[in-house]
């Protein structure tokens, strides 16, 4: 599970990222680390991310998050490329990637199982559609963990 000031720190962190260029496509926060560890992964729509890229990014995003105090502990910034990820997160991913095989991973089990693969059909605000052999499956977006492309059997 995501720890609960993600979505606060995308929500500070996406306009930041727009002002230079780019998207915000992950953040985690690993506090199991001495000292713990944010990290935000970027990317450009239509190059790849550059060393001098992350850290513009990082001296914006750390002035920001700074003067908002919303971790107010020390902390280290990392900012990094996402490349090519395996977990569809954007919009734009489930636009694109529309029709694509992919597996949804759950919290809980849905009919049974914690793991469906499936055609990507599209996501809405409340459910992700996959085409499961034949079969419209809506799966609820409250109880989905992940999106990402299937393994190639």
């Amino acid at each position: 599970m995501p720890h609960p000031l993600i979505p606060q720190i995308i929500e500070t962190a996406t306009p930041v990222a727009h002002r230079l260029g780019f998207d915000v496509v992950d953040a985690a926060f690993h506090t199991n680390q001495s000292p713990p560890v944010l990290r935000i992964d970027i990317r450009h729509a239509s190059r790849d991310i550059t060393l001098d890229d992350c850290e513009a990014m990082s001296r914006a995003l750390d002035a920001v998050l700074d003067e908002t105090n919303i971790i107010p502990d020390a902390y280290v910034l990392e900012i990094s490329s996402a490349g090519i990820s395996r977990v569809l997160s954007t919009d734009r991913d489930f636009v694109s990637f529309k029709g694509f095989p992919v597996t949804v991973i759950t919290h809980e089990p849905f009919r049974g199982d914690m793991s469906l693969t499936g055609q990507l059909i599209k996501r809405d605000d409340e459910s992700v559609q996959l085409n499961c052999k034949g079969r419209s499956i809506t799966i609820p977006r409250h109880i989905i963990n992940r999106v990402q492309f299937a393994d190639p059997s």
